[in-house]
This record gives structure tokens, sequence and C-alpha cells, in this order.
């Protein structure tokens, strides 16, 4: 059972950052695809952002080339990079893990969930 436990959400303002962070207990966690969903209010959960094992990246196309995903597998920790934020951006941004990068790109369904971190953007 993997845990996953996400930190770095928060009130942003338009056009601000945040980073999301999100520690894995699995030691095995370099084997696993890292991505990362978000849950509009009154919306359904979306993918937003996957890296691979290897370290390749894909990321939905409403924030390509504002979120950067990383991951540190010495950390067993992903990351979300959130430049640029919109208010659409506003949600629970959940992390995800998975053995198989198709299944977070195609939007689940993924082995193992966080809990959810709030991230609130404010004009």
């Amino acid at each position: 059972q993997v845990q996953l436990v996400e930190a770095g959400g928060g009130l942003a303002q338009v056009g601000g950052s945040l980073r999301l962070s999100c520690a894995a207990s699995e030691r095995t966690f370099g084997t696993y695809a890292m991505g990362w969903f978000r849950q509009a209010p009154g919306k359904q959960r979306d993918f937003v952002s996957v890296i691979s094992s290897s370290g390749s990246s894909y990321y939905v196309d409403s924030v390509k080339g504002r979120f950067t995903i990383s991951r540190d597998n010495a950390k067993n920790t992903v990351y979300l990079q959130m430049n640029s934020l919109k208010p659409e951006d506003t949600g629970v941004y959940y992390c995800v893990a998975d053995r198989d990068f198709r299944s977070v790109v195609g939007g689940g369904p993924v082995d193992y969930w966080g809990q959810g971190t709030q991230v609130t953007v404010s004009s």
C-alpha cells in the first residue's frame, strides 16, 4: 500500500505561484509514474500532469507552459510547480501513483491517491 501525502496548497493571487509536493511511503517510489489530478468545485476530477519513472512528463493543454512536474527519487517526492496561476486553476489537487504511466495520462483509474490539497486562486 502506497501512502501519499500532499503539501503546499493555499491561496494565491492571479499570476502568482505555488509549489505542491507529494511524499510517498513506498521504497520502490522510483518505479511508479506519479501525477496530479484536480477537482474544481462542482466538477469531476481531471488529469493535470504526470511524470514517468524515467522522467518523461505530460500535461493537460490548459497548464502547458505554466506548470512543471518533477520528481526526486532520493526523497520519494514529486513536485508540481505552478506559475502564472489563473482562477480556473482553483480546486483540490490530488497526488496519484500508478505503475502504468498510461493509466494516469488516460485519467484513471489509478492505484493510489493522496488526500488532496486545496489551491485557491483569487483576483
